[in-house]
């Protein structure tokens, strides 16, 4: 039998798993089972607790269906541990180094439960703060939280104890705890280090869930009254109940205004009911709170509130628009009710018709034709547009009324600061790449891309906006929850802008290559490397004209730079074709027959047509140490990597880019990167988001293997 069991929930929290197992995994002492609970088999957080099992045979994964919550999960844990002591970790905090050695030593024996110390870190790695344990160890397990103590599991199974379901679980847990533990104690030693989510607790939120405290608080009560409690003990929990129940029904947003007044009486009842002899109030305004609920005196309360709130100052602002005007305009515009059947779309800033916008809106066109939908451009890009689109500059007048009035917001980006999320609509990010460079808050660390970037407070009001965020892989959903943190939902959907790959034809393909002005037969090579934050103004780091003299007559390159420029400057013989300023990068990577790049997420999508990619990596040290990187690219290429011009060219006059061993590491960049890409990501959207059809209904994801994508053009034969 282990000296721990050590239970980690992992809903909502794959980006940080990793490291909160391994804070466990590289304890001194090692003396324990690690439970890692997972929601779903399929899930993000699964898939990485298999591989951890299959690496640790003290790591024992399971299965408890989200429906269930953290209850359900800590209780599947407490039914599958077999340690003497039982720990719970949430999935995105950590056990701080040493934790275990020091609760091995520190437990005494036969003690029920072990309270011990937690740091509170800030979300975003901020200092942190060590709360005070400072109370009798007997009266702590209210206020503690479930991760914060020890609990022997032959006093769990003695007392029939499990977590209590629905929300304010640990209030309920803790409470009942403590009626039941004879012998409790207390170590000061920090054990974890628990992450603060920006968004803040869940139960925090408000709603009807409120109600349910009441309800954990009343379970408690009634377990105390089927024991005799000493005094003292009765008297402190009670006043610990009655703390979280006050800061409840004080609060100004919590419990929904039309049904304070039924939360308030029922909440005196219990008080009136279950207080216990000899109770005195608290001093203060607290004890203000204790006398009016004790007395029904609702209307009292109320007013107390009321002034508390106006000394907080809470005020609902509008953010500001552009000009005065506008800002008059959208206002207006934002008192009238929303257009159950109005879609706003904006990609790139308003760059164009482009990426997952434009492909969403296509397929939004086709699925659901009763929506009307407005893309959003800047006046630059206007001419540019195809003609049947119907849309709106951005900053005009229409700009903003379609913003204000739209049901559903498309974008690629963000919207303008000045954008607020109206009660009742939907905003959904497409995101338009897999990240390799680091992104989000992420970029803190990197003092250069920091300052391009900007207030990361206003990145995350942005952020706050979103109810969707698309996924193209796991990676990027682990990642994206790293870098932006918020209350979204993921969408593993894949790309809508990828679905082309899976659905052009030979025809289609030899189009689009008439059409940028691949001469015919000719083995069509697409150089696409990334933006340098480091650098100003577009440098190709490759002499390309060079490099075509070098590979010989059957090459032509297609020139293509980040989408900051507006070309990238191609110069030099016919066979190098700037193709910059051309409106879809999809269309661009059709005409390929092989991607050259360095670090641009353009090698995730164009691994979707299953042709040779080379990563020509010159500056991957410089790169890492500026930008910063989630993995180490080179050592897990999609294909064969180059670091000097001369080694690039060697590849192309041997052909060993495309020969089987760059193909092996092809199908490993695929099968990690390509998960949900099928061709049909823009109907799983639609069908999601704008006809609200439940995930169940939707499109299944095709296996990899039954995947067809678009043939190549040239005479390449393919490995």
């Amino acid at each position: 039998m282990p000296r721990f069991s050590v239970i980690v929930p992992t809903f909502e929290v794959a980006g940080r798993l990793a490291r909160a197992l391994d804070s466990v995994l590289n304890q001194s002492f090692g003396d324990f089972e690690l439970i890692p609970v997972c929601d779903d088999p399929d899930s993000p957080a699964a898939v990485l607790a298999a591989a951890y099992a299959a690496r640790d045979s003290r790591v024992a994964p399971l299965h408890s269906p989200p429906s269930g919550g953290l209850s359900a999960a800590r209780n599947a844990g407490i039914a599958a541990a077999t340690g003497a002591y039982l720990l719970f970790l949430d999935g995105d905090d950590d056990l701080v180094p040493g934790a275990l050695g020091a609760l091995d030593a520190g437990i005494p024996a036969d003690a029920d439960v072990l309270y011990f110390g937690h740091q509170r870190v800030h979300w975003w790695e901020g200092e942190a703060s060590t709360p005070a344990l400072d109370k009798a160890p007997e009266v702590l397990g209210v206020h503690v939280p479930a991760w914060s103590a020890a609990y022997r599991r032959g006093f769990l199974a003695e007392q029939g104890l499990t977590f209590p379901e629905g929300h304010f679980t640990d209030a309920g847990w803790g409470g009942l705890v403590t009626v039941a533990a004879e012998r409790s104690a207390l170590l000061r030693t920090v054990c974890v280090r628990h992450h603060l989510r920006r968004q803040g607790s869940r139960l925090n939120a408000p709603g009807e869930h409120h109600f349910e405290l009441l309800d954990q608080v009343e379970r408690v009560l009634v377990r105390a009254s089927e024991q005799t409690l000493p005094a003292a003990r009765s008297k402190a929990l009670f006043g610990q109940l009655f703390a979280l129940v006050l800061k409840t029904a004080a609060h100004p947003a919590r419990v929904p205004a039309r049904r304070r007044r039924a939360f308030f009486r029922r909440a005196g009842k219990l008080y009136r009911r279950h207080r216990p002899a000899g109770f005195r109030v608290p001093a203060g305004s607290l004890g203000v709170q204790h006398r009016l609920l004790a007395t029904g005196a609702y209307s009292a309360f109320r007013a107390l509130r009321g002034a508390n709130r106006v000394a907080s100052g809470v005020v609902r602002r509008v953010p500001r628009a552009r000009t005065l005007r506008a800002r008059a305009l959208y206002a207006a515009q934002l008192r009238r009710p929303l257009d159950e059947n109005l879609a706003v779309y904006c990609a790139y800033w308003g760059r164009g018709y482009a990426c997952n916008p434009a492909a969403i809106h296509a397929k939004a066109r086709e699925l659901a034709p009763h929506i009307r939908s407005v893309f959003l451009v800047e006046p630059e890009a206007v001419d540019a547009l195809p003609k049947d689109i119907e849309h709106a500059v951005i900053g005009s007048r229409r700009g903003w009324e379609v913003l204000a009035r739209a049901k559903y917001l498309v974008n690629n980006a963000n919207f303008a600061d000045g954008v607020v999320k109206r009660p009742g609509s939907v905003h959904l990010q497409t995101q338009h790449g897999t990240p390799l460079k680091k992104m989000g808050v992420d970029q803190s660390a990197y003092p250069v891309v920091a300052a391009a970037t900007g207030s990361f407070t206003k990145l995350l009001s942005r952020v706050d906006r979103w109810d969707y965020n698309l996924s193209s892989n796991r990676h990027s959903t682990q990642m994206w929850e790293r870098a932006f943190p918020g209350g979204y939902e993921a969408l593993e959907y894949g790309y809508p802008r990828n679905d082309v790959y899976c659905t052009a034809t030979a025809e289609d393909v030899a189009r689009v290559r008439e059409r940028l002005g691949v001469p015919e037969g000719k083995t069509a090579l697409l150089y696409a490397p990334t933006h340098r934050d480091y650098s100003t103004g577009f440098e190709s780091r490759l002499d390309l004209a060079a490099f075509c003299e070098a590979i010989g007559e059957e090459f032509v390159v297609l020139l293509r730079a980040h989408y900051f420029y507006d070309e990238g400057g191609g110069r030099g013989s016919g066979r190098i074709i700037d193709v910059t300023g051309h409106r879809s990068s999809e269309d661009v990577c059709l005409a390929a027959d092989a991607l050259i790049t360095d670090y641009s997420s353009i090698m995730f999508d164009y691994a979707n047509l299953d042709r040779p990619i080379v990563v020509y990596a010159d500056d991957w040290e410089v790169y890492r140490e500026t930008r910063g990187v989630y993995f180490d690219l080179p050592a897990e290429p999609p294909g064969r990597v180059a670091g000097t011009p001369g080694e690039l060219a060697a590849l192309f006059t041997d052909g060993s880019y495309a020969d089987p061993d760059a193909a092996v590491l092809r199908a490993r960049f695929r099968e990690r990167f390509c998960q949900f890409d099928d061709g049909r990501a823009a109907e799983r959207v639609v069908r999601r988001v704008l006809l609200g059809e439940p995930p169940e209904a939707l499109p299944p994801v095709l296996p990899l293997a039954e995947r067809v994508p678009a043939p190549a053009a040239s005479t390449l034969v393919r490995s």
